[in-house]
């Protein structure tokens, strides 16, 4: 049996660290644009507009009864056979589609269910005193909510940098397919795929102490 290279390990660290930006990227810009299309969707979903809501309803039944990894050779290797003019999208660019449109069919569920946690009271003041449903929604009921879902959305972004290690089967080399590169060359898979788990691990363990020290905060507000 042949032991760690531990040489290499510690000599392959800061090249899998170098591209620990580009997975950062594709997390962010995915969770920007999930939480916007995410609360686009609770908020319909709340207000039920005919028409639409099926349509809602049917976009997030398929996306979160769907793989990721489906999704995303959908749209980077089957959609553009389909439309033509999507036959210039990158690597980079499905795999942010790719993870928006996933993971805002999972926070849309996590917002609409902070949305209907509300006090109904609070919905009553807000007709009472004349606001629109637009206003009622922009001032009294969705900044109560997001104290509500905030913890969950970051273990969604947390979710979210993993789920970028599948980006490498689009040809993207972040993190993973750095790892994959160099273990391709150098025939030390264990060794290559160890590296790369713990900085994950790292990294997901600096999120969820961010996560802890949120609630935290976010409840200073309302504790007694």
């Amino acid at each position: 049996m042949q032991g760690l290279d531990l040489y290499y390990m510690l000599e392959l660290v800061p090249v899998i660290l170098g591209y620990v930006p580009i997975t950062i990227g594709i997390a962010a810009a995915s969770m920007v644009l999930a939480l916007a299309l995410a609360v686009l969707l609770a908020v319909e979903r709340v207000v039920k507009v005919p028409v639409l809501d099926w349509f809602v309803v049917f976009f997030i039944s398929f996306f979160r009864g769907t793989p990721l990894l489906v999704q995303l050779f959908l749209f980077y290797y089957g959609l553009p056979q389909v439309l033509s003019f999507l036959t210039q999208i990158n690597g980079v660019t499905a795999a942010i589609l790719g993870l928006t449109l996933h993971f805002s069919a999972y926070m849309a569920e996590s917002i609409r269910a902070a949305i209907t946690g509300v006090d109904r009271s609070q919905w009553e003041a807000a007709h009472s005193v004349g606001m629109t449903q637009a206003q009622m929604m922009r001032r009294i009921i969705l900044p109560q909510a997001a104290r509500v879902a905030s913890p969950t959305l970051v273990n969604y972004f947390i979710d979210m940098i993993k789920g970028t290690s599948l980006a490498f089967t689009l040809g993207v080399t972040e993190m993973m397919g750095a790892a994959q590169k160099e273990a391709a060359s150098s025939f030390l898979y264990f060794e290559a795929f160890l590296v790369v788990a713990v900085i994950y691990w790292i990294m997901v363990e600096i999120l969820s102490q961010g996560q802890k020290r949120l609630e935290t905060s976010l409840n200073k507000a309302y504790a007694r």
